[in-house]
């Protein structure tokens, strides 16, 4: 049986994790919306054609979301600490989380984007739409339910850097994995931790599920 302590440290570090998977989802997507809506409206193929720029943000962005996120959480040490002061704990692990994830958001938005029809975007061309109105009243108005769908998928795959990130002092429940569960050889703990893991996976699947389904009733109605 679990003691009172380690109840108190397992409800403290879920609240973490949910801390810094929410933190960092948004902030990544603070970047990463305006980097995938680039990467359509600039395309060859998009409305305001900008090869050069476009080829850039395609570049990085391959080369981002190729680095694994523990080794680009190493890499990014010495600008964590700079912002933070120190390279452990929930508010330095956001940092290399948001940069982990915004590149995988700015391919989430931009695959969700090029799913609208053409055929709208054309219709909203000539009636006159300029490009700002059609980015946000066609493109993100059309791709709303992929869009949630593709949050969900970001939501999950942040939930899962976090437990990564206990392996070098993140903080979270994949810390108290990592101290607890597999240095001290504690299989309860561990075993505790990975169910919790989860059922906050299972919780953000849910939540974007019945969201994205509410979304797509509303369009089809």
């Amino acid at each position: 049986m679990l003691t009172s302590k380690e109840i108190s440290m397992l409800v403290e570090a879920t609240g973490v994790s949910i801390y810094m998977t929410l933190a960092s989802t948004l902030a990544a997507y603070v970047i990463g919306l305006p980097v995938g809506i680039l990467l359509v409206v600039c395309a060859p193929a998009g409305l305001k054609p900008r090869i050069v720029l476009y080829k850039v943000l395609d570049f990085v962005v391959n080369i981002t979301r190729s680095i694994p996120f523990l080794i680009l959480m190493i890499m990014a040490t010495p600008l964590v600490r700079l912002i933070v002061g120190k390279s452990y704990g929930a508010n330095a692990t956001i940092i290399s989380l948001t940069l982990a994830a915004a590149p995988f958001i700015a391919r989430l938005v931009e695959s969700s984007l090029l799913e609208v029809d053409h055929g709208v975007i054309e219709a909203a061309q000539s009636m006159g739409a300029g490009t700002w109105q059609i980015v946000t009243k066609v493109l993100l108005g059309e791709a709303r339910v992929s869009l949630i769908v593709g949050s969900t998928i970001a939501l999950g795959t942040v939930l899962g850097y976090t437990a990564m990130s206990g392996a070098i002092g993140g903080g979270g429940l994949g810390d108290v994995a990592i101290r607890y569960g597999y240095n001290r050889w504690d299989t309860q703990i561990l075993l505790v931790t990975v169910v919790l893991l989860v059922i906050l996976m299972q919780i953000i699947q849910v939540t974007g599920t019945k969201l994205s389904k509410k979304l797509d009733r509303r369009l089809t109605h």
